[in-house]
Protein backbone atom coordinates (compact mmCIF):
# COMPACT_ATOMS: atom_id res chain seq x y z
CA UNK A 1 0.00 0.00 0.00
CA UNK A 2 0.76 3.79 -0.69
CA UNK A 3 -0.30 6.82 0.51
CA UNK A 4 0.13 9.91 -0.95
CA UNK A 5 -1.77 13.33 -1.27
CA UNK A 6 -4.20 13.37 -4.40
CA UNK A 7 -6.85 15.19 -5.16
CA UNK A 8 -10.05 12.93 -5.85
CA UNK A 9 -12.81 13.42 -8.64
CA UNK A 10 -16.42 11.45 -7.74
CA UNK A 11 -18.89 11.27 -10.65
CA UNK A 12 -21.55 9.82 -11.18
CA UNK A 13 -24.92 9.51 -13.49
CA UNK A 14 -28.16 11.64 -12.29
CA UNK A 15 -31.26 9.08 -12.48
CA UNK A 16 -29.16 6.50 -13.99
CA UNK A 17 -31.51 3.65 -13.09
CA UNK A 18 -34.79 5.44 -14.39
CA UNK A 19 -32.67 5.74 -17.88
CA UNK A 20 -31.86 2.10 -17.62
CA UNK A 21 -35.48 1.00 -17.58
CA UNK A 22 -36.71 3.40 -19.43
CA UNK A 23 -34.00 2.93 -22.61
CA UNK A 24 -30.89 0.70 -22.14
CA UNK A 25 -29.49 0.12 -25.05
CA UNK A 26 -29.60 3.87 -25.78
CA UNK A 27 -28.18 4.96 -22.60
CA UNK A 28 -25.71 2.38 -22.61
CA UNK A 29 -24.59 3.74 -26.08
CA UNK A 30 -25.10 7.05 -25.53
CA UNK A 31 -22.71 7.00 -21.76
CA UNK A 32 -20.30 5.30 -24.06
CA UNK A 33 -19.58 8.10 -26.82
CA UNK A 34 -19.34 10.35 -24.11
CA UNK A 35 -16.84 8.74 -22.63
CA UNK A 36 -14.72 8.63 -25.83
CA UNK A 37 -15.43 11.32 -27.13
CA UNK A 38 -15.69 14.22 -24.44
CA UNK A 39 -14.87 12.95 -20.75
CA UNK A 40 -11.58 10.78 -20.78
CA UNK A 41 -10.14 13.07 -23.69
CA UNK A 42 -10.29 16.00 -20.99
CA UNK A 43 -9.42 13.61 -17.82
CA UNK A 44 -6.60 12.38 -20.15
CA UNK A 45 -5.99 15.98 -21.43
CA UNK A 46 -5.85 17.52 -18.04
CA UNK A 47 -3.30 14.95 -16.33
CA UNK A 48 -5.80 12.98 -14.68
CA UNK A 49 -6.11 8.66 -14.00
CA UNK A 50 -9.31 7.20 -13.82
CA UNK A 51 -9.10 4.62 -10.78
CA UNK A 52 -12.09 2.46 -11.29
CA UNK A 53 -15.60 2.49 -12.80
CA UNK A 54 -19.05 1.57 -11.96
CA UNK A 55 -22.05 1.41 -13.87
CA UNK A 56 -22.75 4.98 -14.02
CA UNK A 57 -19.55 7.07 -12.12
CA UNK A 58 -16.19 7.21 -11.99
CA UNK A 59 -13.34 7.86 -9.31
CA UNK A 60 -10.22 9.74 -11.17
CA UNK A 61 -7.14 10.87 -9.38
CA UNK A 62 -5.29 14.53 -10.02
CA UNK A 63 -2.17 15.88 -8.92
CA UNK A 64 -3.45 19.14 -9.57
CA UNK A 65 -6.33 20.74 -7.96
CA UNK A 66 -6.80 23.27 -10.77
CA UNK A 67 -6.47 20.39 -13.73
CA UNK A 68 -9.52 18.60 -11.68
CA UNK A 69 -11.71 21.57 -11.56
CA UNK A 70 -11.08 22.13 -14.74
CA UNK A 71 -11.30 18.70 -16.46
CA UNK A 72 -15.06 18.46 -14.34
CA UNK A 73 -16.33 22.06 -15.71
CA UNK A 74 -15.01 21.46 -19.19
CA UNK A 75 -17.22 18.05 -18.96
CA UNK A 76 -20.25 19.32 -17.22
CA UNK A 77 -20.26 22.25 -20.39
CA UNK A 78 -19.84 19.71 -22.28
CA UNK A 79 -22.75 17.57 -21.34
CA UNK A 80 -24.47 20.33 -21.74
CA UNK A 81 -24.25 20.82 -25.11
CA UNK A 82 -23.92 17.34 -25.98
CA UNK A 83 -27.27 16.93 -24.66
CA UNK A 84 -29.14 19.83 -25.30
CA UNK A 85 -31.49 18.77 -28.22
CA UNK A 86 -33.13 16.25 -25.36
CA UNK A 87 -35.90 16.40 -23.22
CA UNK A 88 -35.07 17.03 -19.09
CA UNK A 89 -36.09 13.29 -18.56
CA UNK A 90 -34.40 12.26 -21.61
CA UNK A 91 -30.85 13.90 -20.67
CA UNK A 92 -27.84 12.26 -18.86
CA UNK A 93 -26.02 14.27 -16.48
CA UNK A 94 -23.59 14.23 -14.22
CA UNK A 95 -22.68 15.31 -10.58
CA UNK A 96 -19.42 15.85 -9.14
CA UNK A 97 -17.14 16.19 -6.73
CA UNK A 98 -13.59 17.02 -5.74
CA UNK A 99 -11.77 17.02 -2.61
CA UNK A 100 -8.12 16.59 -1.34
CA UNK A 101 -5.83 14.95 1.13
CA UNK A 102 -4.07 11.46 1.89
CA UNK A 103 -5.07 8.95 -0.58
CA UNK A 104 -4.06 5.21 0.38
CA UNK A 105 -3.31 3.49 -3.07
CA UNK A 106 -3.88 -0.36 -2.57
CA UNK A 107 -4.20 -3.10 -5.87
CA UNK A 108 -5.48 -0.46 -8.74
CA UNK A 109 -8.01 1.10 -5.77
CA UNK A 110 -7.92 4.17 -3.35
CA UNK A 111 -8.99 4.19 0.10
CA UNK A 112 -9.55 7.38 3.01
CA UNK A 113 -11.62 10.04 4.25
CA UNK A 114 -10.86 12.41 1.70
CA UNK A 115 -12.09 9.65 -1.05
CA UNK A 116 -15.64 9.11 1.24
CA UNK A 117 -15.32 13.36 1.07
CA UNK A 118 -15.53 13.44 -2.59
CA UNK A 119 -17.98 10.75 -2.90
CA UNK A 120 -20.58 12.84 -0.44
CA UNK A 121 -19.61 15.92 -2.47
CA UNK A 122 -20.79 14.40 -5.18
CA UNK A 123 -24.12 13.28 -3.82
CA UNK A 124 -24.58 17.17 -2.68
CA UNK A 125 -24.00 18.59 -6.51
CA UNK A 126 -26.31 19.99 -8.52
CA UNK A 127 -27.44 17.57 -11.47
CA UNK A 128 -25.19 19.51 -14.09
CA UNK A 129 -22.80 20.81 -11.77
CA UNK A 130 -19.96 20.14 -9.04
CA UNK A 131 -19.32 20.83 -5.46
CA UNK A 132 -15.46 21.14 -3.95
CA UNK A 133 -14.38 21.49 -1.15
CA UNK A 134 -12.71 24.33 0.93
CA UNK A 135 -9.58 23.51 0.78
CA UNK A 136 -9.95 22.58 -2.98
CA UNK A 137 -11.57 25.81 -3.43
CA UNK A 138 -8.44 27.97 -2.02
CA UNK A 139 -6.10 26.43 -4.54
CA UNK A 140 -8.00 26.97 -7.30
CA UNK A 141 -9.65 30.95 -6.71
CA UNK A 142 -6.67 32.40 -8.00
CA UNK A 143 -6.25 30.28 -11.26
CA UNK A 144 -9.61 29.51 -12.46
CA UNK A 145 -12.24 32.40 -13.88
CA UNK A 146 -14.72 30.48 -12.69
CA UNK A 147 -16.94 31.17 -9.58
CA UNK A 148 -17.97 29.60 -7.15
CA UNK A 149 -21.16 29.79 -5.04
CA UNK A 150 -20.23 29.25 -0.98
CA UNK A 151 -22.87 26.71 0.42
CA UNK A 152 -20.97 26.99 3.98
CA UNK A 153 -20.26 23.98 6.45
CA UNK A 154 -22.28 20.71 5.69
CA UNK A 155 -22.68 17.69 7.68
CA UNK A 156 -22.06 15.09 5.21
CA UNK A 157 -22.74 11.62 5.73
CA UNK A 158 -20.58 9.35 7.81
CA UNK A 159 -17.91 12.06 8.28
CA UNK A 160 -17.83 13.68 11.94
CA UNK A 161 -17.17 17.04 10.81
CA UNK A 162 -18.33 19.30 9.11
CA UNK A 163 -16.99 20.06 5.60
CA UNK A 164 -16.93 23.42 4.11
CA UNK A 165 -18.19 23.31 0.50
CA UNK A 166 -18.41 25.46 -2.44
CA UNK A 167 -20.72 24.68 -5.52
CA UNK A 168 -20.57 25.41 -9.43
CA UNK A 169 -23.76 25.06 -11.80
CA UNK A 170 -24.05 25.89 -15.20
CA UNK A 171 -26.29 28.66 -15.13
CA UNK A 172 -26.21 30.06 -11.32
CA UNK A 173 -27.51 33.66 -11.44
CA UNK A 174 -24.47 34.62 -8.63
CA UNK A 175 -25.40 38.00 -8.35
CA UNK A 176 -28.39 37.73 -6.49
CA UNK A 177 -27.14 35.76 -3.76
CA UNK A 178 -26.77 37.03 -0.33
CA UNK A 179 -22.82 35.62 0.64
CA UNK A 180 -22.64 37.50 3.66
CA UNK A 181 -20.41 35.21 6.20
CA UNK A 182 -22.31 34.15 9.35
CA UNK A 183 -21.22 36.32 12.65
CA UNK A 184 -18.14 35.76 13.88
CA UNK A 185 -19.41 35.50 17.52
CA UNK A 186 -21.79 32.58 16.74
CA UNK A 187 -20.83 29.95 18.51
CA UNK A 188 -21.37 26.31 16.49
CA UNK A 189 -21.69 23.39 18.63
CA UNK A 190 -22.69 19.73 19.08
CA UNK A 191 -24.76 17.44 21.44
CA UNK A 192 -26.08 14.14 21.66
CA UNK A 193 -29.76 13.08 21.74
CA UNK A 194 -31.55 10.48 23.56
CA UNK A 195 -31.33 7.89 20.79
CA UNK A 196 -27.66 8.53 19.24
CA UNK A 197 -28.45 11.57 17.16
CA UNK A 198 -25.91 14.19 16.61
CA UNK A 199 -27.94 17.26 17.35
CA UNK A 200 -25.79 21.28 16.02
CA UNK A 201 -27.10 24.12 17.24
CA UNK A 202 -25.51 27.57 17.71
CA UNK A 203 -26.03 30.62 19.57
CA UNK A 204 -24.83 34.28 18.81
CA UNK A 205 -26.03 37.94 20.46
CA UNK A 206 -25.84 39.19 23.87
CA UNK A 207 -29.46 39.85 26.31
CA UNK A 208 -32.38 37.78 27.26
CA UNK A 209 -32.41 34.08 25.81
CA UNK A 210 -34.32 33.69 23.10
CA UNK A 211 -34.84 29.90 22.16
CA UNK A 212 -35.64 29.13 18.61
CA UNK A 213 -38.00 25.90 17.60
CA UNK A 214 -37.01 24.12 14.47
CA UNK A 215 -38.61 25.29 11.79
CA UNK A 216 -39.83 23.30 8.24
CA UNK A 217 -35.96 23.56 7.04
CA UNK A 218 -32.62 24.46 8.83
CA UNK A 219 -28.96 25.53 8.21
CA UNK A 220 -27.67 27.08 10.86
CA UNK A 221 -24.96 28.84 9.01
CA UNK A 222 -26.39 29.16 5.66
CA UNK A 223 -29.02 30.65 6.87
CA UNK A 224 -26.89 33.97 7.49
CA UNK A 225 -26.16 34.14 3.62
CA UNK A 226 -30.25 33.88 2.94
CA UNK A 227 -31.87 36.90 2.08
CA UNK A 228 -34.91 35.58 3.75
CA UNK A 229 -33.32 35.00 6.76
CA UNK A 230 -30.06 36.64 7.44
CA UNK A 231 -31.39 40.17 8.10
CA UNK A 232 -34.06 38.80 10.53
CA UNK A 233 -31.61 36.72 12.58
CA UNK A 234 -29.37 39.59 12.94
CA UNK A 235 -31.94 41.66 13.92
CA UNK A 236 -33.46 39.03 16.69
CA UNK A 237 -29.34 38.82 17.67
CA UNK A 238 -29.52 42.15 18.45
CA UNK A 239 -31.13 42.43 21.89
CA UNK A 240 -30.86 38.75 22.68
CA UNK A 241 -28.55 35.59 23.07
CA UNK A 242 -30.40 33.78 20.03
CA UNK A 243 -29.72 30.03 20.35
CA UNK A 244 -31.34 27.93 17.86
CA UNK A 245 -30.42 24.22 16.23
CA UNK A 246 -30.60 22.15 12.73
CA UNK A 247 -33.78 19.69 13.32
CA UNK A 248 -32.45 15.52 12.93
CA UNK A 249 -32.50 14.85 9.48
CA UNK A 250 -31.32 17.73 8.22
CA UNK A 251 -28.74 20.81 8.16
CA UNK A 252 -25.32 20.26 10.69
CA UNK A 253 -27.31 17.42 12.20
CA UNK A 254 -27.49 14.13 11.55
CA UNK A 255 -29.08 13.25 7.79
CA UNK A 256 -28.86 9.75 8.76
CA UNK A 257 -31.66 9.25 11.50
CA UNK A 258 -33.99 6.27 12.44
CA UNK A 259 -36.86 8.42 13.47
CA UNK A 260 -38.19 11.48 12.25
CA UNK A 261 -41.87 12.47 14.51
CA UNK A 262 -42.81 15.27 16.57
CA UNK A 263 -41.71 13.36 19.69
CA UNK A 264 -38.12 12.96 18.94
CA UNK A 265 -38.30 17.46 17.75
CA UNK A 266 -39.32 17.70 20.91
CA UNK A 267 -36.97 15.77 22.62
CA UNK A 268 -33.84 17.06 20.66
CA UNK A 269 -35.32 20.58 22.22
CA UNK A 270 -35.07 19.19 25.58
CA UNK A 271 -31.39 18.34 24.97
CA UNK A 272 -29.86 21.36 23.07
CA UNK A 273 -31.29 22.97 26.28
CA UNK A 274 -29.49 20.94 28.92
CA UNK A 275 -26.87 20.59 26.60
CA UNK A 276 -26.16 25.48 26.27
CA UNK A 277 -27.75 25.43 30.27
CA UNK A 278 -30.43 27.50 29.05
CA UNK A 279 -32.69 28.36 32.25
CA UNK A 280 -35.03 30.73 31.37
CA UNK A 281 -36.01 31.91 27.92
CA UNK A 282 -38.55 33.46 25.11
CA UNK A 283 -39.24 30.09 22.84
CA UNK A 284 -39.93 31.05 19.43
CA UNK A 285 -41.56 28.87 16.82
CA UNK A 286 -42.30 29.25 13.43
CA UNK A 287 -44.45 26.89 11.20
CA UNK A 288 -44.14 23.55 12.04
CA UNK A 289 -41.81 25.35 15.14
CA UNK A 290 -45.13 26.56 16.21
CA UNK A 291 -46.35 22.76 17.45
CA UNK A 292 -43.02 21.16 18.64
CA UNK A 293 -42.76 24.42 21.03
CA UNK A 294 -46.51 24.53 22.53
CA UNK A 295 -45.74 20.79 23.60
CA UNK A 296 -42.66 21.73 25.08
CA UNK A 297 -43.85 24.65 26.71
CA UNK A 298 -46.67 22.02 28.52
CA UNK A 299 -44.11 19.83 29.63
CA UNK A 300 -41.67 22.13 30.89
CA UNK A 301 -43.48 25.61 32.13
CA UNK A 302 -40.78 26.20 35.07
CA UNK A 303 -38.53 27.17 31.34
CA UNK A 304 -40.70 29.12 29.18
CA UNK A 305 -40.72 32.47 30.06
CA UNK A 306 -43.21 33.65 27.12
CA UNK A 307 -43.81 31.97 24.03
CA UNK A 308 -44.05 33.67 20.09
CA UNK A 309 -45.37 31.68 17.71
CA UNK A 310 -45.46 32.59 14.12
CA UNK A 311 -47.51 31.22 10.77
CA UNK A 312 -48.01 28.11 12.86
CA UNK A 313 -50.87 25.68 13.30
CA UNK A 314 -52.27 23.29 15.98
CA UNK A 315 -52.60 20.73 13.20
CA UNK A 316 -51.31 19.35 9.88
CA UNK A 317 -52.88 19.08 6.82
CA UNK A 318 -54.07 15.50 6.73
CA UNK A 319 -55.85 16.32 10.27
CA UNK A 320 -58.15 19.13 8.92
CA UNK A 321 -60.84 17.31 7.24
CA UNK A 322 -60.13 19.23 4.00
CA UNK A 323 -59.79 17.89 0.38
CA UNK A 324 -58.20 20.76 -1.04
CA UNK A 325 -55.36 20.42 1.74
CA UNK A 326 -55.00 16.97 1.37
CA UNK A 327 -54.54 16.93 -2.46
CA UNK A 328 -52.00 19.78 -1.61
CA UNK A 329 -49.80 17.56 0.90
CA UNK A 330 -49.95 14.67 -1.63
CA UNK A 331 -49.13 17.40 -4.53
CA UNK A 332 -45.93 18.62 -2.12
CA UNK A 333 -44.71 14.65 -1.79
CA UNK A 334 -44.89 14.13 -5.45
CA UNK A 335 -42.48 17.27 -5.84
CA UNK A 336 -40.50 16.51 -3.74
CA UNK A 337 -39.88 12.25 -4.82
CA UNK A 338 -39.81 13.29 -8.15
CA UNK A 339 -37.96 16.68 -8.59
CA UNK A 340 -35.83 17.21 -5.38
CA UNK A 341 -32.63 17.12 -7.16
CA UNK A 342 -33.24 18.18 -10.86
CA UNK A 343 -32.14 21.00 -12.09
CA UNK A 344 -35.57 22.38 -13.31
CA UNK A 345 -35.70 24.71 -9.84
CA UNK A 346 -39.52 24.56 -10.34
CA UNK A 347 -40.02 21.84 -7.95
CA UNK A 348 -38.26 23.64 -4.95
CA UNK A 349 -40.16 27.42 -6.31
CA UNK A 350 -43.06 25.47 -5.60
CA UNK A 351 -42.33 25.39 -1.94
CA UNK A 352 -40.50 28.77 -2.48
CA UNK A 353 -43.47 30.71 -4.10
CA UNK A 354 -45.75 29.03 -1.32
CA UNK A 355 -44.22 30.75 1.47
CA UNK A 356 -42.90 33.99 0.33
CA UNK A 357 -45.13 34.51 -2.83
CA UNK A 358 -43.82 38.18 -2.96
CA UNK A 359 -40.56 37.79 -2.70
CA UNK A 360 -37.76 39.70 -4.86
CA UNK A 361 -35.79 37.33 -7.30
CA UNK A 362 -32.80 37.79 -4.46
CA UNK A 363 -34.97 36.35 -1.49
CA UNK A 364 -36.81 33.54 -3.97
CA UNK A 365 -32.81 32.56 -5.08
CA UNK A 366 -31.40 32.42 -1.66
CA UNK A 367 -34.73 30.73 -0.68
CA UNK A 368 -34.47 28.16 -3.10
CA UNK A 369 -31.23 27.45 -2.37
CA UNK A 370 -31.47 27.06 1.18
CA UNK A 371 -34.14 24.09 1.04
CA UNK A 372 -31.39 22.39 -1.42
CA UNK A 373 -28.70 22.35 1.23
CA UNK A 374 -30.81 21.78 4.38
CA UNK A 375 -32.09 18.72 3.26
CA UNK A 376 -32.01 15.81 1.07
CA UNK A 377 -35.60 14.70 -0.56
CA UNK A 378 -36.09 11.47 1.61
CA UNK A 379 -35.81 13.12 4.79
CA UNK A 380 -37.88 16.15 3.20
CA UNK A 381 -40.77 13.32 2.30
CA UNK A 382 -40.74 12.40 6.16
CA UNK A 383 -40.51 16.00 7.73
CA UNK A 384 -43.50 16.91 5.49
CA UNK A 385 -45.76 14.09 6.37
CA UNK A 386 -44.34 14.48 9.99
CA UNK A 387 -45.85 17.98 10.19
CA UNK A 388 -49.08 16.66 8.31
CA UNK A 389 -50.16 14.53 10.68
CA UNK A 390 -49.44 16.95 13.65
CA UNK A 391 -52.50 17.74 16.07
CA UNK A 392 -51.49 19.70 19.00
CA UNK A 393 -55.00 21.21 19.83
CA UNK A 394 -55.56 19.68 23.34
CA UNK A 395 -51.97 20.61 24.40
CA UNK A 396 -52.72 24.01 23.17
CA UNK A 397 -55.59 24.19 25.75
CA UNK A 398 -53.11 23.46 28.94
CA UNK A 399 -50.87 25.96 28.41
CA UNK A 400 -50.41 28.24 30.79
CA UNK A 401 -47.46 30.77 29.94
CA UNK A 402 -47.89 33.82 28.01
CA UNK A 403 -48.09 33.50 23.89
CA UNK A 404 -48.48 36.04 21.33
CA UNK A 405 -49.94 33.89 18.09
CA UNK A 406 -49.08 36.06 14.61
CA UNK A 407 -50.37 35.05 11.30
CA UNK A 408 -49.82 36.62 8.08
CA UNK A 409 -52.45 37.60 6.02
CA UNK A 410 -52.81 35.57 2.41
CA UNK A 411 -50.20 32.70 4.04
CA UNK A 412 -50.41 30.13 1.00
CA UNK A 413 -48.56 27.56 3.28
CA UNK A 414 -50.59 27.57 6.00
CA UNK A 415 -53.80 28.89 6.41
CA UNK A 416 -55.06 32.26 8.40
CA UNK A 417 -57.84 29.92 9.79
CA UNK A 418 -54.99 27.92 11.16
CA UNK A 419 -53.45 30.80 12.96
CA UNK A 420 -56.94 31.42 14.50
CA UNK A 421 -57.65 28.26 15.89
CA UNK A 422 -54.23 27.79 17.12
CA UNK A 423 -54.86 31.09 19.06
CA UNK A 424 -58.15 30.04 19.82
Amino acid sequence: MERRLAVILATDMVGYSRLMETDQIGTITRQKAHRKELIDPEIERNQGSIIKTTGDGLLVVFQSAVDAVRAAIDIQKGMARRERQRSQDERITYRIGINVGDIVFDEGDVFGDAVNVASRLESMSEPGGLCISDVIHQLVQDGLDERFKNLGSQKVKNITRPVSVWQWTLDTEFEQVDVAEPPRNQRVQFCIAPDGVQIAYARVGKGPVLFKAPNWLNHIEYEWRSAVWGPFLARLAKKHELVRFDQRGGGLSDWDVDDISEASMVTDMTTVVEAAKLDDFALFGISQGCSFSVRYAVEHPERVRCLVLLGGFSRGALKRKSDEQAKLFEASQTMISEGWGSTNPIYRQFFTTGFIPDATPEQKTGFDELQRVSVGPQNFARINRMNALVDTQDLARQLRVPTLVLHSEGDRRVPLEEGRRLAA
